[in-house]
């Protein structure tokens, strides 16, 4: 199978350490087992850091590093992106709407532009929860702006 590691700049020394003999070794131990299981599993892995900069500083492990690192794609901010902004808050109301059984089927003029002069520092996270909650909240057919929790601003965002 596949397994997607999250942010993976993000893991402990301690962690890499054992993430790095899982892929070495093609086997993991149950806990509370003494018998290894082999593993065939292909390891998708995204993190925010730049994880050359991180083996440099010695904050994530070189080996690993060359172990993850086979292709790398680039996917810029949502910020950088404005063109995925509405087609991907349409996925999420469709999403949510069969999820929920319910709620708005589109989006009207002015929640789109507000939706547009965001500049998501969160990125798709962001824009799916403020999707998810305007569903929640919204008493209309189309997403209005009011139903649009954003704030507004240029802070950076910072996990």
């Amino acid at each position: 199978g596949t397994l997607f590691l999250d942010e993976i700049g993000d893991l402990p020394l301690s962690m890499q350490v054992k993430l790095l003999r899982v892929l070495q070794e093609r086997e993991i131990v149950r806990l509370g087992s003494r018998h290894s299981i082999p593993i065939n599993v292909r390891v998708v892995a995204a993190t925010n850091v730049h994880l050359n900069d991180a083996v440099a500083a010695g904050h994530f492990r070189g080996d690993l590093f060359y172990r993850l690192n086979v292709v790398q794609l680039a996917i810029p901010a949502l910020r950088e992106r404005p063109g995925d902004v509405l087609p991907l808050a349409r996925y999420f109301i469709e999403d949510y709407r069969s999820r929920l059984g319910y709620g708005p089927a589109d989006i009207d003029v002015r929640a789109e532009q507000k939706l547009l002069a965001h500049n998501w520092p969160g990125n798709i996270r962001e824009l799916e929860n403020v999707i998810h909650h305007a569903l929640l909240v919204s008493r209309h057919d189309l997403l209005q702006e009011s139903d649009l929790q954003i704030r507004y601003g240029d802070t950076p965002f910072t996990p």
